[in-house]
C-alpha cells in the first residue's frame, strides 16, 4: 500500500545519529552534512517505488554532490521479515546501482521513528544549519520514467536550499512502501 510523508515542519532540527555504512564506517549526521546543504533519504532494496527510481536518485544526486550538498540514504526496514533489506544485500545494492552517496543501517529503527520516516523514498532536504526545509519527492514523473517535461522537484528544491536557505513553500510529498517496522 502506498504511503506518503507528512508535509514539510520548516527549520525542525533532526535528532542526531551514528549509523553504519555500507562502507564499513560509522557515519554520523554531523560527518555527513555538506557545506551548501544536506539530504538524507530512507530507502530500502526491495520497495517497488524505490526501484523504478534508484539511478535517477543516484543521478541527481551526483549532480547535488558536486554542488556541495552532503548525502546519505538509510534503511530501516525490519530485515528480518524482509531479508531483502539485510546489511549484507544493502552493500549488493549499493555496490549494483553505484550510489554516490553513503547507505547507512538502521538496524534497531531508532533513527527512522525519530524522523517521522513513512516510506521509501522519504526525502530529508536540510539547510547549512540542519534545518529541514525540504520534504517531498524525488521528481514529477513518480514512477514513470523522466520525459523532457518532468520537473526535477528534489534538485530544484535543494537548490534553492543552498542558495536562499530556504526550501520552496509549495511540495508535492513523496510517496512509496511503508517502513516495514519490526512487531513492538
Amino acid at each position: 500500500m502506498a504511503v506518503s510523508p507528512p508535509i514539510c515542519d520548516f527549520g525542525w532540527k533532526a535528532p542526531a545519529f551514528t549509523l553504519p555504512g555500507t562502507d564499513g564506517t560509522d557515519w554520523s549526521l554531523e560527518r555527513i552534512a555538506g557545506p551548501r546543504g544536506t539530504l538524507i533519504l530512507f530507502i530500502c532494496n526491495h520497495c517497488p517505488y524505490v526501484l523504478r527510481v534508484i539511478d535517477r536518485i543516484a543521478a541527481d544526486a551526483r549532480l547535488l554532490q558536486a554542488e556541495g550538498i552532503g548525502i546519505a540514504a538509510i534503511c530501516a526496514n525490519d530485515a528480518q521479515a524482509y531479508p531483502e533489506d539485510s546489511f549484507p544485500r544493502m552493500r549488493d545494492f549499493a555496490r549494483d546501482h553505484d550510489l554516490p552517496f553513503l547507505y547507512l543501517h538502521d538496524e534497531s529503527q531508532q533513527v527512522a521513528r525519530a524522523w517521522g520516516a513513512a516510506c521509501t523514498p522519504d526525502f530529508f532536504g536540510f539547510d547549512a544549519t540542519l534545518g529541514l526545509q525540504y520534504r517531498g519527492r524525488l521528481d514529477s514523473a513518480g514512477r514513470d520514467p523522466r520525459g523532457p517535461d518532468t520537473r526535477l522537484d528534489l534538485v530544484e528544491a535543494m537548490r534553492t536550499i543552498a542558495a536562499t536557505g530556504k526550501g520552496p513553500a509549495e511540495q508535492v510529498p513523496s510517496m512509496g512502501c511503508s517502513i516495514k517496522w519490526k512487531a513492538a
